[in-house]
């Protein structure tokens, strides 16, 4: 389409004169002011130009107003009219600077380019003004552009411009729920990864407890199974059982403080022995600090109740003088042995027969180091050794 047929159709308007003609409102306003009085002179001799723009903004529908004289006098349209506030009565020909004295020092920089023949443009320009009586935080995007008169100089600036104070307070407001938003989901799978290792962990330890248990059955089984078929009387095995039990129920005891992790040597022996410490004599204990596994703790445990029983019936503990040494030692490669000697009780012969005592600490127990343990029935006291391998993994870490 050429610029012709653009005006084809159109009918023709018959021209006004009057520059203020169709200017609304602020035309009228225009019209009536008391122009002399400012240093623009009457309306009769102002310039073509400044006639030319008046009407240019007057009769636009985009927010404008335009400041022109060495005083920068205000002219603004019907649509500008709701960006002044409560300043609107009152703010036709007023200097630039006495109008918006609250925002003057932001806007001088962009007014000193305008007026020096160079265009500007803002966006979203923050300015805090009292426009309607208080404070108010707003924005704009404008743009300043000089004026020339009649003779071809800048003689002010024209400023259209769009209020973007909600739009931006509304995109705040977005902006913020949506961050709201991405936290509240950003904790809510936080929260999701918890729950789903906080699940996994109980069917971990609900797994772990049900081995512990079964372990616990197993060798609580064995004891009563092996104790009933070595026991002269029904009598002579619950007492017993019942101390076998008491001893694997101690040794528990310490397992339990460090969640079945491990067990520390001492803890185990002064736990075990903590019945039979009648004088401080008594026992004879040393070796280094070294953890064992939960299995490993529970079969020392039950040994030195074998042991101890036995000597206090028949040993070492059966008299006022005897005396038990303990001691123990690790290796550097985790190899690990224990050793129980008597001494001072009542003079030691092999038995016939080897009950099931016997077999729980050579074997059983030895096993849980996946070593060997010997009872020597020497004539001083009955002395015990047991020589295998300290445990890491499931059951526990065992370190120096």
């Amino acid at each position: 389409m050429t610029a012709n047929e653009a005006w084809q159709g159109i009918p023709a308007i018959t021209p006004k004169h009057h520059f203020l003609a169709d200017g609304g409102e602020m035309g009228e306003e225009i019209g009536a002011f008391d122009w002399s009085q400012t240093g623009l002179g009457p309306m009769d001799a102002w310039p073509l130009s400044l006639k030319t723009i008046t009407r240019l903004v007057l009769t636009s529908k985009q927010p404008m107003c335009f400041f022109w004289g060495s005083d920068l006098l205000n002219f603004h349209n019907d649509a500008f009219r709701p960006m002044l506030g409560k300043r609107v009565d009152g703010a036709l020909g007023q200097p630039f600077k006495k109008l918006w004295a609250d925002v003057w020092e932001n806007l001088l920089p962009y007014t000193r380019k305008a007026l020096s023949g160079e265009g500007t443009w803002m966006e979203n320009l923050p300015l805090v003004m009292s426009r309607n009586g208080y404070d108010e935080q707003t924005y704009w995007t404008f743009s300043y552009s000089p004026l020339h008169g009649d003779d071809g100089g800048v003689c002010g600036l024209l400023n259209i411009v769009t209020e973007t104070t909600k739009t931006v307070i509304d995109r705040e407001s977005l902006n913020a729920a949506n961050g709201a938003l991405a936290q509240s989901i950003e904790e809510a799978q936080r929260l999701i990864e918890d729950k789903i290792h906080s699940e996994e962990q109980q069917q971990l330890l609900q797994r772990e407890l049900s081995h512990r248990m079964k372990n616990t059955l197993s060798v609580v089984q064995a004891i009563v199974a092996q104790t009933m078929r070595h026991s002269k009387s029904l009598a002579h095995a619950s007492s017993t059982i019942a101390g076998r039990l008491i001893a694997l129920s101690r040794a528990q005891d310490i397992l339990s403080e460090t969640s079945w992790a491990s067990a520390n040597v001492r803890d185990v022996v002064n736990n075990a022995l903590a019945a039979h410490m009648d004088k401080d004599e008594r026992f004879e204990i040393s070796g280094p600090p070294v953890h064992i596994s939960a299995q490993q703790a529970l079969g020392i445990s039950l040994a030195i109740h074998e042991l101890a029983t036995n000597a206090l019936k028949y040993g070492a503990l059966s008299n006022e003088g005897g005396r038990v040494t303990i001691r123990w030692s690790i290796g550097n490669d985790g190899a690990f042995s224990f050793e129980w000697c008597e001494s001072g009780g009542p003079a030691v012969t092999d038995p016939e027969n080897k009950g099931f005592g016997s077999r729980l600490v050579e074997t059983i127990v030895a096993s849980y180091f996946s070593g060997r343990g010997h009872l020597e029935y020497a004539p001083n006291g009955i002395v015990f050794r047991l020589v295998g391998r300290l445990h890491s993994g499931p059951e526990g870490v065992a370190t120096k």
